[in-house]
């Protein structure tokens, strides 16, 4: 009996801990201009705001990538439509990156929607934001952390979006 309070009590830490720093990493970020669903010039300032290198662009007829490494390793992709209007983005890295730069004008619904969501969570699996007009999946732990959002209505035709990674 001791033995299963004593995983309940591990696996409880974890979970608090986990939605802890999920919600100061939310509240950290620092206002910015918008990324998902902004144009091409957001690429420039989420590079400029993120102290980012910039990796080589990937060009496809469809879409094209813009990938950045910000300065704590953390890799982000930004997809753009043949319109020039960012569709989605994705992270992958050691940290998490600057939410409230990365989903721009969606960050405040993402915010209310990821506290509801917490709430009704247990441990630290990932997790799915499904809104009328953007989707945001999240995962991972620290030194390790994944994710995507994209605007379903602005993916180009034909691309399944599975591609966002």
């Amino acid at each position: 009996m001791t033995d299963k309070r004593s995983r309940w009590r591990r696996r409880d830490k974890w979970a608090w801990w986990a939605a802890s720093l999920t919600c100061v990493a939310l509240r950290l970020s620092v206002p910015a201009s918008a990324s998902l669903g902004g144009d091409l010039g957001s690429v420039q300032t989420d590079q400029v705001r993120m102290q980012a290198a910039m990796m080589p662009v990937t060009r496809s007829d469809t879409f094209t990538v813009h990938e950045m490494r910000a300065s704590a390793g953390t890799t982000i992709r930004e997809f753009v439509s043949p319109s020039g209007t960012v569709f989605g983005v994705a992270w992958e890295g050691p940290t998490l990156p600057d939410l409230r730069q990365v989903l721009g004008i969606y960050f405040t619904p993402y915010v209310r929607a990821a506290e509801a969501a917490q709430q009704k969570r247990l441990g630290r699996r990932p997790f799915r934001i499904e809104a009328s007009n953007f989707v945001v999946e999240q995962g991972g732990h620290p030194r390790a952390f994944v994710g995507r959002a994209y605007m379903p209505q602005l993916v180009p035709a034909g691309i399944r979006t599975e591609l966002i990674r």
